[in-house]
C-alpha cells in the first residue's frame, strides 16, 4: 500500500480513532480543573506523539533485533486493527482499552498510552516507516498532522459531544471501524501475498 500525505493521515487518524476515545476522555478528565484539560490534552498528546515518533524512527533496527520481516509485521498489525475496528463497530465503550477510574489528573495512561498511542497505532507507524523507509519524511509529517487533529477534538472533547449528541458520536466511530476493518484486511492480504510470492 502506497499513501500519500493525505491517505496517510486519513489513516492515522482511524488507527488514533480521537472521536471513539471521547467516551473514555470525558470521564477520564472529570478529575482534571476546567484550566488545566487544555495543557493535559496537549501534554498527552505530545507524548503520544514521541512515543509513535520513536517507532517510526527505529522501525528498521526494531524489525532486525526481533527479527521479524516485513510480512509478519503486516499480519500482525492487521490483525490488531481488525480486533480495534470489531470493538469500535460493536460498541465497546472503552474502544478496547478496559475501563478506567482514574480520581487524579492523568499523566501518560490511559491518555497518551494506550488511548492514543496504542497497540494498533505502534504497529501502524512501524510498519509504514519500515515499508517505505524513503517517505519517511511524510511519514512523520502525517504522524505531526493526526496527532495535532487529535489533540483538537480532545480539547472539544465536551463541546462536540454537547453539539452533535452521544448518537452522533457513536455513529462515526462504527464508520471509522467500518474503513478501519476494510484498511486492516488490505494489510493482512498484502502481507499475506508478498510471503507466498517470496516462497514461490
Amino acid at each position: 500500500m502506497n499513501h500519500t500525505l493525505t491517505s496517510a493521515v486519513i489513516l492515522l487518524l482511524l488507527v488514533l480513532d480521537p472521536f471513539g476515545s471521547l467516551p473514555v476522555y470525558i470521564p477520564t478528565m472529570n478529575a482534571v480543573t476546567a484550566k488545566r484539560r487544555v495543557f493535559v490534552a496537549i501534554r498527552e498528546s505530545v507524548i503520544a506523539f514521541l512515543i509513535l515518533l520513536a517507532f517510526m524512527l527505529s522501525g528498521n533496527q526494531f524489525l532486525v533485533l526481533m527479527h521479524l520481516t516485513e510480512q509478519s509485521l503486516a499480519v500482525s498489525g492487521g490483525v490488531i486493527l481488525i480486533i480495534i475496528a470489531i470493538r469500535m463497530v460493536f460498541g465497546d465503550p472503552s474502544g478496547g482499552l478496559g475501563e478506567f477510574n482514574e480520581s487524579h489528573e492523568p499523566f501518560i495512561i490511559p491518555l497518551a498510552v494506550p488511548m492514543l498511542a496504542g497497540p494498533s497505532a505502534l504497529a501502524t507507524v512501524l510498519m509504514m516507516a519500515s515499508r517505505e523507509r524513503n517517505l519517511l519524511g511524510t511519514w512523520v509529517l502525517a504522524l505531526a498532522i493526526a496527532t495535532s487533529i487529535s489533540c483538537l477534538v480532545l480539547i472539544g472533547a465536551n463541546q462536540i459531544r454537547r453539539i452533535v449528541g452521544d448518537s452522533v458520536v457513536e455513529a462515526s466511530q462504527k464508520l471509522m471501524g467500518l474503513v478501519l476493518a476494510a484498511v486492516a484486511t488490505e494489510m493482512i492480504l498484502s502481507g499475506l501475498k508478498k510471503y507466498f510470492l517470496m516462497q514461490a
